[in-house]
């Protein structure tokens, strides 16, 4: 009986520190919620955003999507609002006086040196290196582990403000030729090119509307397989929702349009698919 009268006690203590604890998170809740906005920081002004009469109507419910406009983010009026949106973003992060003692002292711990692991092809070496603030990595390539590297490619050439940026690199078989997909501005899509080992010059070879892909050489170096979705509609590269990925094969020395499809599952569109 002492037990069971014991265990009624902790049971019914527990009960009350329960309903306690689910009354203060009422309180606080209901305080959060009556509780006044924060005031807007002073001096910001954000551009207005005007709304537009589309009323789209579903089964007989007309619903108001005022911002549609703004879905078509390279019309003028979308990229007016949207820099004048950045400006006042730039004027406030200006205006920080710690920005700038941040910024140093990133500088100072992001400055040293980065290799990356070497790969060895053919008995060539190629390894990616950065002397420490350089926004890519360069790819370098030696003939030997004797002989000092030279540059192969160098990502920082292909842009003024070092937003291009080398996605994928395959290296053929004979190690004389180098596939190497180009993202540009933090982009998904990539764009492979193919390199001349010796002579560093770019083959005429273009391969556009890759995503998720690597390159695959066939062992007579004759060219390589990737994957790609279909051509987007123009205007939609970053709006259009991706599916459908194929394997592809690349002939050197012919044009993308004559490039072969090697295999596909229509009935799975969201599967990714490498060679």
């Amino acid at each position: 009986m002492m037990l069971s009268a014991v265990g009624r006690r902790e049971r019914s203590g527990s009960h009350m520190v329960f309903g306690m604890l689910v009354a203060i998170i009422a309180i606080a809740v209901i305080a959060e919620a009556a509780a006044p906005a924060p005031p807007v920081q002073d001096g910001l002004k954000y551009p207005p955003a005007h709304k537009g009469g589309q009323v789209d109507d579903y089964h007989g419910v007309k619903i108001a999507d005022p911002y549609r406009w703004l879905e078509n983010t390279d019309a003028p009026e979308s990229r007016e609002w949207i820099e004048a949106q950045n400006r006042v973003t730039a004027d406030f992060l200006a205006g920080v006086p710690e920005r700038r003692l941040i910024r140093e002292q990133l500088t100072r711990l992001w400055d040293y040196e980065k290799v990356g692991l070497p790969t060895k092809k053919a008995g060539k070496y190629f390894l990616f290196r950065n002397t420490g603030l350089k926004n890519q990595s360069v790819l370098y390539v030696a003939d030997r582990l004797t002989s000092p590297p030279r540059v192969l490619l160098d990502p920082n050439t292909m842009s003024t403000d070092g937003t291009v940026a080398v996605n994928q690199v395959a290296i053929s078989p004979n190690a004389k030729l180098l596939a190497y997909a180009i993202a540009e501005a933090g982009s998904d899509w990539i764009r492979w090119q193919v390199r001349d080992v010796i002579t560093g010059k770019d083959l005429l070879d273009t391969v556009r509307w890759s995503k998720a892909s690597g390159a695959s050489w066939t062992n007579d170096c004759g060219g390589f397989f990737y994957s790609r979705y279909a051509e987007p509609k123009a205007g939609e590269a970053l709006l259009s929702r991706n599916q459908g990925h194929m394997l592809y094969y690349h002939k050197l020395g012919t044009p993308q349009e004559q490039d072969v499809l090697i295999f596909e599952r229509k009935d799975q569109p969201e599967w990714y698919i490498h060679g």
